[in-house]
């Protein structure tokens, strides 16, 4: 073995020969042959590179980061330069035991991080002026599209029978975000309308809505009058909202919003091109039973002494499975750590210094750009300045030139959007930029803070009031807070964890180090492919390593979550299908031991769920399965199955299993849960 394998493989040698001794067997290979099926094995070895030792990948990793270039960010769209205070880095980020504890289920080994994510619920819920929030779910997208999938679920019987069935969305919310509502619609027959908040009357059929706060283009101002003229036709609104800006503006709760979710990424956790980051959304109380993901409750143990417990665990899907309202079963536990320690450490007040800051930045690049003749087309605005009338090209040129990113809506149109590491001297490069294209020298820009802020839009209520937000402002008594936390639970650097699950994929320290590298960690999402050179090598070289892993053709890195590869794996099903002009093929068959998620995520595509038993032994009931599949060959588009199964068992008849769908006009979906069992044994094309 490398070393690399010595050191990250827990048993030794020794250790390995009292295990097989145990067990009746002389070596590893025996075991093998006696688990897996002899006629799903490869027989060969995977086609990779050699193994680089673990100096070797540090090198490797840093010649990669040096290919990218990190510019100066002022794209916005969800995603901010944020600064990481060093305490939340190093003590949370960078420390195993935060990031390698188990799930939450068992609330008496977990008690620090059920703190630190109801800080996070808590936070969530003073921003967003609202009654019920949950512990994060994956993304900003996702959010929306479980926004507008509880409210969907949450009609009347009168509704649902009058075919409400119409929801909006605002044309200036983020193009992500509209992206994936619309994929999510489609399946749900669901009819969605996209555009201008501004101008839409919801009419009798429309059962929600989505607004932007503050918009694609940086404005604020309409977003009250919006909310209470759609309100007025009943219609359900639910608000995506910039965090920080939060902390100055008037919470959506307060405007009349249902539903409002948005990113923490900006509270403190890197851009990391994308992510992960914790989404957040919270919701009025009437929401309780049908809104996503984890949420983190008040209890009392058995003493009577004050408890934490995840509740309300009966939305979940290994409860109600195939009726379960979403397929959200986790949550982005470490990054929603991260977003709440920084409002922990900075309390409200330094969280207010920050979005002044921010704001501030805006509001003299907005007198400069003016002062140059640019038109600024937000009167409004909290972190993002919208120019109109321009050359985007030639603004675009100028400004890659000096190492700055702007968003660039159209050929005529730039958003600038600021964030908290941005300074005097940040302003100064944007203002030479324009100034380089009008021929003219840049405006002075003077230190103190400055605000455009009408007094109509601030918010008047206090913030963060409870004691956990204002005792922890300084590095020593955070440190001894988060160290309090950490020690209340069980993570691998007290024991080993005798669970294995979709969840237990344990990184190496030096596989994490990219996280933290800036190469890495500052680039934004939407920064020219050009400037991520390094990371587009690296997705290459890991969609052909995980190609020659699983057998296909192609793989896509997108789903972040096992419950979004579900749903991108029934979605590839369904194309195609579709693409054959079989549009009748919308039966799931899924065993009745599968992951609770798999009938949760092919409800989300659009299929109908027929279960299946299993035997005595837990396996699959083939002659049970021939017979469904038969029965319903017409109507048949796939099965969803676990492999090995959840018990750990290579079932025999799997092969078996995958024909029997084929024979029937089906695809097969392979759940990766337990992926890591097939790795260079066998893989699910093989299989079949």
């Amino acid at each position: 073995m490398s070393n690399f394998s010595m050191r990250h493989i827990g048993p030794d040698a020794t250790e390995q020969g009292a295990m097989l001794k145990k067990i009746g067997v002389a070596s590893l290979a025996e075991l093998i042959d006696k688990t897996i099926p002899s006629h799903i094995r490869l027989g060969k070895d995977l086609d990779m590179a050699a193994a680089m030792s673990e100096q070797e990948y540090l090198n490797h990793i840093n010649e990669l980061g040096e290919m990218n270039q990190v510019f100066t960010s002022f794209i916005g769209l969800g995603y901010n330069e944020t600064i990481v205070p060093s305490v939340v880095l190093r003590n949370v980020l960078e420390n195993p035991g935060w990031y390698t504890a188990y799930t939450p289920y068992q609330a008496e080994i977990s008690q620090g991080r059920l703190e630190a994510l109801l800080n996070f619920q808590t936070m969530i819920l003073d921003l967003t002026g609202l009654e019920l929030a949950n512990a994060s779910l994956l993304d900003e997208g996702t959010a929306a599209a479980e926004a507008m999938i509880m409210l969907y679920n949450s009609r009347s019987r009168d509704e649902i029978k009058a075919g409400k069935n119409v929801f909006f969305i605002s044309d200036a919310a983020f193009p992500q975000t509209i992206d994936v509502v619309k994929g999510r619609a489609a399946n749900l027959g669901i009819e969605l309308v996209v555009g201008d908040a501004d101008a839409y009357t919801p009419a009798e059929n429309c059962f929600g809505a989505i607004l932007q706060y503050p918009d694609l283009y940086g404005r604020l101002g309409k977003t009250a009058e919006n909310i209470q003229r759609m309100k007025a036709s009943n219609c359900r609104i639910a608000v995506a909202a910039d965090i920080l800006s939060l902390v100055l503006l008037k919470s959506p709760g307060s405007l009349g919003a249902d539903v409002v979710f948005g990113s923490s990424q900006r509270f403190g956790v890197p851009m990391g091109y994308g992510g992960p980051h914790a989404a957040f959304f919270a919701a009025k109380d009437e929401y309780k039973r049908t809104m996503p993901g984890r949420i983190i409750g008040v209890s009392m143990d058995a003493d009577e002494n004050m408890a934490l417990r995840m509740a309300l665990q009966t939305r979940e899907q290994h409860i109600k499975r195939d009726r379960a309202t979403s397929n959200i079963c986790t949550a982005q536990a470490l990054l929603a750590v991260m977003a709440s320690m920084y409002d922990v450490y900075h309390g409200p007040k330094g969280l207010r210094e920050i979005a002044e800051h921010v704001h501030s930045m805006a509001t003299k690049t907005a007198k400069g750009l003016k002062a140059l003749q640019f038109e600024v087309g937000n009167a409004t605005f909290f972190d993002t300045l919208w120019i109109k009338g321009l050359d985007a090209k030639a603004v675009r040129k100028a400004a890659e030139e000096n190492g700055l990113n702007f968003f660039y809506p159209s050929a005529d149109q730039v958003t600038i959007s600021f964030g908290e590491p941005h300074t005097l001297k940040d302003v100064e490069r944007v203002l030479s930029v324009f100034a380089s294209i009008k021929g003219a020298s840049a405006p002075s820009v003077t230190a103190e803070i400055e605000s455009t802020l009408p007094a109509n839009l601030l918010r008047t209520d206090a913030i963060l009031t409870h004691p956990i937000f204002n005792i922890h402002h300084s590095e020593s008594k955070m440190m001894r807070y988060l160290k309090r936390l950490e020690n209340k639970d069980l993570s691998l650097v007290h024991s080993m964890i005798p669970l294995g699950s979709c969840t237990m994929k344990l990184n190496a320290a030096s596989e994490l180090i990219p996280i933290s590298h800036p190469k890495f960690a500052n680039m934004h999402p939407f920064a020219p492919v050009t400037q991520a050179a390094g990371y587009h090598a690296m997705f290459r070289q890991l969609e052909k390593d995980l190609c020659e892993c699983t057998g296909f053709a192609g793989v896509s890195l997108q789903p972040n979550s096992g419950a979004q590869g579900e749903y991108a794996g029934l979605m590839v099903i369904k194309a195609y299908h579709e693409s054959k002009g079989d549009f009748h093929r919308n039966v799931m068959i899924i065993p009745s031991s599968a992951h609770g998620t798999n009938p949760a995520s092919a409800v989300m595509a659009g299929f109908e769920v027929v279960v299946t038993g299993c035997d005595d032994n837990g396996n699959i009931n083939i002659d049970e399965l021939r017979a469904k599949a038969s029965e319903l060959s017409e109507r048949l588009g796939g099965i969803m199955v676990t492999y090995p199964s959840t018990h750990g068992v290579y079932e025999e008849g799997i092969k078996e299993i995958t024909s029997i769908i084929h024979e029937n006009g089906g695809q097969v979906y392979m759940d990766g849960a337990n992926m890591n069992a097939q790795v260079g044994l066998t893989n699910p094309g093989n299989i079949g």
